[in-house]
């Protein structure tokens, strides 16, 4: 097995329970694609690897992407300067998927409870 391999295998062992769990049953089929897509092309940067731990990329939330889907769609396919873009990798069906997950994702617990300024 790689070493990139391993580096991503040990991060997502280290997710907190909650960020792997299955989506509830009430979610449609595609949510439940988007959220196996998130997990396995986006969780390693925008889910926290530990809970002392910081994120490499933002936390992504129903709020991140509520009334911005086209800016989501665009941000996923084309990257920007942290970010891969994904339009070699995602269909843009399976982009929908992961938007359309997002959208139903709470604001993370670490984010509610910070002050905000």
């Amino acid at each position: 097995m790689t070493r990139r391999a391993w580096i991503f295998l040990s991060l997502i062992a280290a997710l907190p329970q909650g960020a792997l769990a299955q989506p509830q049953a009430a979610t449609s089929e595609q949510q439940a694609l988007g959220h196996r897509l998130f997990v396995q092309s986006c969780a390693v940067c925008h889910l926290k690897p530990s809970p002392t731990a910081e994120r490499y990329g933002p936390a992504l939330w129903k709020e991140t992407v509520d009334g911005r889907e086209g800016d989501a769609r665009d941000l996923i396919r084309t990257g920007s300067e942290r970010m891969p873009g994904f339009q070699y990798d995602l269909q843009p069906a399976q982009i929908d998927a992961i938007i359309q997950y997002l959208a139903t994702v709470p604001e993370p617990a670490d984010l509610a409870s910070t002050p905000q300024h």
